[in-house]
């Protein structure tokens, strides 16, 4: 057994400060409902890995955690969670069963605890699968079938690397089925260039970065100027969400679709990445073209939407989910990390101990890109360069 520390969310932290605020989630404070406490690790098992994490991004599914939304999971898991669904690490013990790693390799981690026959996590939620999370920690025990080797040549930094674990085999498996969906309706040979629109954030930056990489007009539309004025140096059109109200009523909704048909030449958006829901669920239906596609994991604003069945009969429309990518998906997505995949990553690297500051920044919407926390303080000479 070896000691650890490692960052837990408890139903009792939640309780108070959901007395504090009154029961408004938007109100928590993180830093009052993540905790780092000392673990022990047990022995490290035939097929497992044991990591010393070096970096980690922060992650929306934490803040739905921390605030008890849309479920309490820290309750519905006995009363405590530890969390963490992807980082980078150095693999400093293996198991007997482990065939693929070695002591030193720098990996990532995914969430695919339990898998379906096609090799889809049966459910991840991002937080509440057991064997898919507790890896906000400085070491953790590691399932090998839950490990990629990290690019380390990729030409991006060691930060930059972090940022991508979770975030880029979503918006690589998002594009390709919005893409795949549209193309069983209209041809390429019908409509080589597409319009594409991703509402903000992480992976629909990275979705973006795909779908400009391969010759379609891309549409970013944000509140967060900063990251707008990231994605426009980057040739992306941006839109501020701000201009709408971020959609607080129809006509605020009608008036981004107006823009959107201008901006198209009156074609509207072809497929849109939505990993939100709430109103930009029905800002993308509204600014969507004939045959378009809807795509998502998320659900951070809300779990439930309604939606006109008749007007997307009418209009041919597809509206997809999907939950995260195999783990043949995600190390697939690698191969795009330094050449389509170019994060723009927040402006402090977060201390290991300043985690729940960093999440209550997340939570409050007011970084600059993707947040990453550093947890090593002593590097392996393997990622030195890329500090």
């Amino acid at each position: 057994m070896s000691t650890t520390r490692a960052y837990s969310i408890s139903s009792e932290d939640i309780a108070r400060e959901s007395d504090r605020v009154g029961g408004d989630h938007n109100k928590f404070d993180l830093k009052r409902t993540i905790k780092l406490e000392a673990v022990q690790l047990p022995p490290v098992g035939a097929a497992q890995v044991r990591m010393r994490m070096l970096a980690f991004p922060a992650e929306h599914n934490v803040v739905h955690a921390a605030t008890a939304n849309p479920i309490n999971i820290s309750a519905a898991r006995g009363g405590k969670l530890f969390v963490g669904n992807g980082a980078l690490g150095e693999i400093v013990a293996t198991g007997s069963a482990v065939q693929r790693f070695k002591v030193g390799d720098i990996v990532l981690t995914q969430g695919n605890g339990e898998v379906d026959r096609g090799g889809y996590p049966v459910r991840i939620w991002a937080y509440d699968q057991p064997e898919s999370d507790g890896w906000y920690a400085e070491e953790a025990l590691v399932h090998q079938r839950q490990l990629i080797h990290a690019p380390l040549d990729c030409g991006l930094s060691l930060w930059e690397i972090a940022a991508l674990s979770v975030r880029a085999p979503s918006a690589y498996h998002l594009w390709r089925r919005g893409l795949g969906i549209y193309r069983l309706k209209i041809s390429h040979e019908q409509q080589p260039v597409l319009n594409v629109l991703s509402f903000g954030g992480g992976v629909g930056e990275l979705f973006l970065m795909l779908a400009k990489h391969e010759g379609h007009r891309t549409f970013y539309c944000s509140g967060n100027a900063s990251r707008r004025q990231d994605l426009e140096k980057m040739g992306i059109q941006t839109i501020d969400q701000n201009k709408y109200s971020r959609f607080k009523t129809p006509e605020d909704v009608k008036a981004f679709a107006k823009e959107c048909k201008a901006l198209t030449g009156g074609e509207g958006m072809h497929v849109v990445c939505d990993m939100f829901r709430g109103p930009v669920f029905d800002a993308g239906l509204a600014a969507s073209a004939r045959c378009g596609v809807n795509v998502s994991s998320g659900w951070q604003l809300s779990q439930n939407v309604e939606y006109n069945s008749t007007v997307l009969s009418v209009k041919q429309m597809t509206i997809d989910h999907m939950h995260y990518e195999t783990m043949e998906g995600c190390e697939a997505a690698t191969r795009y990390y330094g050449k389509v995949f170019k994060p723009v990553i927040h402006n402090e690297i977060y201390a290991f101990e300043d985690l729940p500051r960093c999440m209550d920044e997340l939570h409050k919407n007011v970084q600059s890109g993707i947040p990453v926390v550093r947890v090593a303080k002593q590097m392996p000479a393997s990622v030195q360069a890329l500090l």
